[in-house]
C-alpha cells in the first residue's frame, strides 16, 4: 500500500513539475523562505548552535550560502534524488514518509512540497544573489487603526527583489505582535484589536524587517479635547498624538512638587525647607519662575555631581578595573567635562581617540575597562549608538539588519588598541599597535577590514573599508559623532528623555532597532534635530525637556488617560535611586552616614565608585556594580529586604534618633509644635502638611510626655512613606 501511494505521489508530482517547468525555482528566492517558515532553521531545530541530529543550518537562514552547501554536500548529497525528486530525503523527511524527529513540516502535494520538488527537478540551482535576494519588504496597510476593540484587519507582506520582481510573501513572512494583549495576529496575518492601546506588528522575511503600528481607540462616547498650555514643541507633539488617541493629559503639578521633582532629577538632592518656602512664596508667574529655577539648579555643583554619577555608571568607573588612582582620575575627568558643559560629540571623540598615560590622559581609562576589541566595540555601540551588537558575534541579529560580518568589521576599528604597564604604580599606557592586529572571521578565518555600521555620507569621513595606514580610531570617532550618523544624536536624546520621564521614547534606551519602534517618532526626531542644531549641548537638551508641560505633568489620571502607560499623558512615580535615597535621608534627618574611604562631608552622589560603602545600604537599594554598561544594572524597584531595612535597619533608625540630628536640634532650640511638624514635612516630602496632617501631627505630639521621641516617630513614619521614597 505504501509503495503504491509513493508511486502515485511521484507521478502526480512529476506531472505538476512538468506543468510548472517554465518557472525557475531557486534556493535563494523560493526554497530558503520555506525552510525558515516551517522551522527547519529555528533555534530549536537545525538552526541551533550545534544543529540537530547531526545536521546544522544557519539560524533563521541568515546565511543562505552556508545552508545551500550543507544541503548539497551533507550525507554525500543524498538528500536529493534528481532523477526521482519525490524520493529525495529533503521531501520524504518533512512529510514524514520516513522517520523525522522534527515531525510533519508540510503535507505531500502541498504548495511547499511542490516548490521543493520543482527545485530538485531543475537541478537545485542556488540562484543569482544580484537578482534573487530581497531588497526590501512592504506592508499593506502601512498602519492599522481600529475604532474599537474586537475589529480585524488583514495584513499583506510584499517582497521586492533586487531584479525588480515583486511577490506576495504573506504566508512565508513571520509576523508577531510586541504587545499581544493589545493587538495580536494569527497564522493568516489577520490582526485583531483586543483592548484599547497601541501595539506593533513585527514583520520579518529573509533578513528584512518591517513594522506595522496598530492603534485601538477608545470607543467610549463623550471625549472632548481640553487644551492645556504648551510650553514648547515637546508638548505640541505629545498633544497631537494624545488628541488623535482620545487621551486627555494630566495638568501640571504645583510649585512645591515641581521643585522636589526637578531638584531630584537635576541634582539628585532634595530641596531644603528654606528653598521650598521661598519658591512657593515667590509671586512670579509660574512658568517663568520654574524656568529660572531650572537654570539655578543646573548651575549648582550638585548638578555636576549628579551627572558625573550617571556617566560613571555608563563608563564603568570602578577601581576593580582601574585601581584607586585610575578611578578617581577618570571620575574627575568626567566631572570636569560636565562642569565645562563640553559638547557631547567632543566628549565622545576624546574618549574614543584617547591614548598615552592613563594618569596624564584620564580619558584613556575608557579602554582599560574593556581591554579587548570585542567588548570595547559592544560597549561603544551600546552606549553611544543605542545598538546592541553582542548577539551578532555568533549569527546575524534575529530582529535587526545587523550581520555577523558587521560585528567583526566594527570590532576591527578597535583591534589596534594596545595596553602596556606605565612607569607609575597602577598606570597603563594606551597605544596604537603597528602590527598583529588583524581580526579574523570565525567561520572562514578571513581578515575583516574595518567598515562602518552604516555608510558615511560626509565627505570629510574616510570611506570604508579604510585605506591601509588610516588611523582606525580617529576615523571611527569622526563617523560616530557625525551629524549624519542616524543613531548618535538620537540615542542620546532618547536616553536623556528616559532620565526625566522614566522610560525612553524607544525603550529600552540601548536597544534601538526597527523592531523596537519609538512610541512618538515625530517627538524623537524633533529632539534629535534640536540636539544637533545646538551642537550637542546636553544642558540645552535637558532644559528643553524639563521646561515642558509634559515633564511637569502630575501623576494623577483621569477617565481618558488612566489606561495609558506609554504616551506620556501623565507622570509616573519613580523610586529614588540608592544615592538619591541616602542623600535624601541625610537632609531629612540632618545626619550624614560616615564612610572611612571619603571625607565626612561627601554626598553619596560624589562617591567615586561602588567600593565605597560596599555591601551596605547603597548596594541593597540597587546601586550598580559598574560591571556592565547597561542601564539595567541599576535597580530602582522596591523589594521585601529593602522594606525591612527601612523599617528596622540601623541606617534610618540611628539617623532619626541621632543626638545631633534634625529632631534633637529642633527640640533644643524650642521650636513650637506647628513649626516642628512643618519642618519635618518640608524636609521629607518637600511640601507643607495638609490641614488634616497638621492636626494629626499636633494631636500626636501633645498626647503625653516624650515630645522628642514622638517627633522622631513622625519623622520615621514619613521617611518610610511612598511619598518620600518616590519622586512624584
Amino acid at each position: 500500500m505504501k509503495t503504491h501511494l509513493r508511486v502515485l505521489l511521484t507521478a502526480a508530482s512529476a506531472a505538476l513539475g512538468v506543468a510548472t517547468a517554465a518557472e525557475q525555482v531557486t534556493f535563494l528566492r523560493d526554497v530558503e523562505p520555506i525552510l525558515n517558515k516551517v522551522g527547519c532553521t529555528s533555534g530549536t531545530c537545525h538552526g541551533a548552535a550545534k544543529g540537530k541530529a547531526g545536521f546544522k543550518l544557519s539560524l533563521r537562514g541568515y546565511d543562505p550560502e552556508f545552508d545551500y552547501q550543507a544541503l548539497l554536500y551533507d550525507l554525500s548529497g543524498r538528500r536529493f534524488n534528481r532523477s526521482d525528486p519525490a524520493h529525495s530525503l529533503m521531501l520524504a523527511k518533512p512529510t514524514q514518509q520516513v522517520p523525522h524527529g522534527g515531525g510533519l513540516r508540510f503535507e505531500p502535494g502541498s504548495a511547499y512540497y511542490q516548490t521543493i520538488f520543482n527545485w530538485i527537478a531543475q537541478g537545485v540551482p542556488f540562484g543569482d544573489p544580484a537578482k534573487d535576494k530581497v531588497d526590501h519588504i512592504e506592508m499593506k496597510p502601512a498602519d492599522v487603526e481600529f475604532a474599537k476593540p474586537g475589529l480585524e484587519q488583514q495584513i499583506k507582506v510584499i517582497s521586492h527583489y533586487l531584479d525588480g520582481g515583486v511577490r506576495d510573501v504573506t504566508k512565508e513572512a513571520v509576523i508577531a505582535s510586541n504587545i499581544p494583549d493589545t493587538a495580536d495576529v494569527n497564522a493568516d496575518a489577520m490582526v485583531k484589536g483586543a483592548r484599547i492601546g497601541e501595539a506593533t506588528m513585527l514583520v520579518r522575511y529573509e533578513g528584512k524587517f518591517g513594522t506595522v503600528p496598530v492603534t485601538v481607540l477608545n470607543p467610549k462616547p463623550g471625549f472632548v479635547w481640553k487644551p492645556l498650555p504648551q510650553n514648547n514643541y515637546i508638548d505640541s507633539l505629545i498633544d497631537a498624538k494624545l488628541k488623535r488617541l482620545k487621551i486627555q493629559p494630566t495638568p501640571e503639578i504645583d510649585d512645591a512638587d515641581f521643585l522636589r521633582r526637578a531638584s531630584e532629577d537635576l541634582t539628585g538632592m532634595l530641596p531644603t525647607p528654606q528653598e521650598i518656602r521661598a519658591f512657593v512664596a515667590d509671586r512670579t508667574p509660574s512658568r517663568a519662575k520654574r524656568a529660572q529655577m531650572i537654570e539655578t539648579l543646573m548651575a549648582r555643583p550638585a548638578f555636576v555631581d549628579h551627572w558625573t554619577l550617571k556617566w560613571g555608571d555608563l563608563l564603568q568607573v570602578n577601581r576593580k578595573y582601574l585601581g584607586d588612582k585610575g578611578a578617581w582620575e577618570f571620575r574627575l575627568w568626567i566631572r570636569d567635562s560636565i562642569a565645562r558643559n563640553k559638547p557631547y560629540d567632543q566628549f565622545v571623540r576624546e574618549l574614543l581617540t584617547s591614548r598615552g598615560s592613563s594618569d596624564e590622559n584620564p580619558a584613556a581609562n575608557y579602554y582599560r575597562v574593556t581591554r579587548e576589541p570585542k567588548p570595547t566595540m559592544e560597549k561603544t555601540t551600546q552606549v553611544f549608538l543605542g545598538v546592541r551588537m553582542v548577539c551578532t558575534q555568533c549569527h546575524d541579529h534575529p530582529f535587526e539588519r545587523w550581520t555577523q560580518n558587521q560585528y567583526y568589521e566594527m570590532t576591527s576599528f578597535f583591534s589596534t588598541v594596545g595596553l602596556r604597564p606605565g612607569f607609575e604604580s597602577g598606570e597603563e599606557i594606551v597605544f596604537d599597535k603597528r602590527d598583529d592586529f588583524d581580526v579574523h572571521h570565525p567561520k572562514d578565518d578571513r581578515v575583516m577590514k574595518p567598515k562602518f555600521l552604516v555608510a558615511a555620507t560626509t565627505a570629510s569621513i574616510a570611506p570604508t573599508p579604510l585605506p591601509d595606514g588610516t588611523n582606525r580610531r580617529q576615523a571611527f570617532a569622526e563617523w560616530i559623532t557625525s551629524k549624519d550618523n542616524p543613531f548618535f544624536a538620537k540615542s542620546m536624546a532618547n536616553r536623556m528623555w528616559s532620565y526625566f520621564l522614566g522610560k525612553g521614547i524607544i525603550d529600552p534606551v540601548d536597544d534601538i532597532r526597527a523592531s523596537n519602534p519609538p512610541v512618538n517618532e515625530p517627538l524623537l526626531d524633533a529632539l534629535t534635530k534640536d540636539f544637533k542644531d545646538h551642537n550637542y549641548d546636553l544642558r540645552h537638551l535637558i532644559s528643553v525637556i524639563v521646561n515642558s508641560r509634559t515633564y511637569q505633568a502630575g501623576i494623577e489620571t483621569n477617565e481618558w488617560n488612566a489606561a495609558d502607560n506609554v504616551n506620556f499623558s501623565h507622570a509616573f512615580p519613580r523610586r529614588l535611586n540608592a544615592e538619591q535615597l541616602m542623600d535624601a535621608l541625610t537632609l531629612a534627618t540632618g545626619v550624614r552616614p560616615e564612610f572611612p574611604e571619603v571625607p565626612p562631608d561627601t554626598t553619596a552622589e560624589e562617591f567615586p565608585d561602588p567600593h565605597v560603602g560596599k555591601d551596605g545600604f547603597l548596594d541593597l537599594f540597587g546601586r550598580p556594580l559598574r560591571e556592565s554598561a547597561c542601564e539595567c544594572e541599576r535597580k530602582t524597584d522596591l523589594s521585601l529586604p529593602q522594606a525591612l531595612n527601612l523599617i528596622n535597619g540601623k541606617t534610618i533608625s540611628d539617623a532619626v534618633a541621632d543626638p545631633h540630628g534634625r529632631i534633637a536640634k529642633a527640640i533644643i532650640a524650642g521650636e513650637p509644635d506647628r513649626q516642628l511638624i512643618e519642618e519635618i514635612y518640608l524636609a521629607t516630602l518637600s511640601r507643607m502638611p495638609t490641614p488634616t496632617e497638621l492636626d494629626s501631627g499636633l494631636t500626636y505630639l501633645r498626647k503625653g510626655n516624650g515630645r522628642a521621641s514622638r517627633a522622631q516617630d513622625l519623622l520615621w513614619a514619613l521617611v518610610n512613606s511612598k511619598a518620600f521614597l518616590y519622586n512624584r
